[in-house]
């Protein structure tokens, strides 16, 4: 199987991985979700109304009580995002690195399969992964939303807002594997992509409270929620944005592994 196809051969090998990132990312956000009803009468508002206005901003706290302003702040706007950020840095620092550091690399690269499609289909695998994530956490708020009474969000607003997040998920993944496939150093890609993910999380939320609303452009999380794709739904020129940062690392990262030694 790996002979012929890279990619089928790693979507199999990494299947309780996935698996287990899958159920907890839904069942994160399944379980948030269902709160909703308790805090929509206004109790979460009134608690929050002492709150400085810059922390509201920086939050997305300003409309807690709406179904999509609930869901932006607390679930799509920090929990699911951050989580699945991990499952493309983890996976991603693994993908190369990771069988380079074991010794397992030069072994799979001595098979009839170049580095450059190595590289690719490594990358396809891990964004079929987030896509997939994205799918099952569609399914699971879909199952919920008339229970949770989040009926006020669109079918159309939750799929915009979870391709959104595979997109997401996928452009951190393609940092992480570009990185391993340069250097070679699983601590490095996964340690470097990490701060990307906070300096970027930090950019999105605060910039507006340093007067720097331009830093916002340089966040992949302004173009997975500034958009508000929940209300508004799919902003296709952020989307657009998120895979042509995935395709620029994907491209860079194929050549740097395709033009340096292996460590050994």
């Amino acid at each position: 199987m790996l002979l012929r196809n890279v990619y089928t051969k790693t979507l199999w090998d990494q299947r309780r991985a996935l698996l287990g990132w899958t159920v907890g990312i839904t069942a994160v956000a399944a379980m948030y979700a269902s709160f909703y009803p308790q805090l929509s009468g206004g109790s979460m508002a009134g608690f929050l109304e002492d709150f400085p206005q810059g922390l509201k901003d920086a939050f997305q706290l300003n409309d807690i009580s709406s179904a999509a302003g609930y869901l932006g702040s607390s679930i799509f706007g920090l929990l699911v995002p951050l989580l699945t950020l991990g499952y493309g840095v983890a996976t991603g620092s693994r993908a190369i690195a990771g069988d380079e550091e074991s010794g397992k690399l030069e072994v799979l690269l001595t098979h009839p399969v170049g580095r450059a499609r190595f590289f690719v289909q490594r990358f396809a695998a891990l964004a079929c992964g987030a896509l997939a994530i994205a799918v099952v956490l569609f399914l699971g708020m879909l199952a919920i939303r008339d229970a949770a009474q989040l009926d006020t969000v669109s079918i159309e607003g939750f799929a915009a807002q979870c391709l959104n997040l595979a997109l997401f998920g996928s452009a951190f993944g393609a940092l992480a594997i570009a990185l391993g496939g340069a250097f070679g150093s699983r601590s490095l890609a996964l340690g470097v992509t990490a701060g990307v993910g906070v300096l970027g999380y930090a950019a999105n939320n605060f910039a507006g409270q340093l007067g720097a609303e331009w830093l916002r452009n340089l966040s992949p999380f302004y173009y997975y929620s500034g958009g508000e794709p929940l209300r508004n739904g799919m902003q296709w020129a952020d989307a657009g944005i998120l895979v042509l940062i995935s395709a620029a690392l994907v491209a860079a990262g194929t050549w740097a592994f395709t033009n340096r030694d292996l460590n050994t």
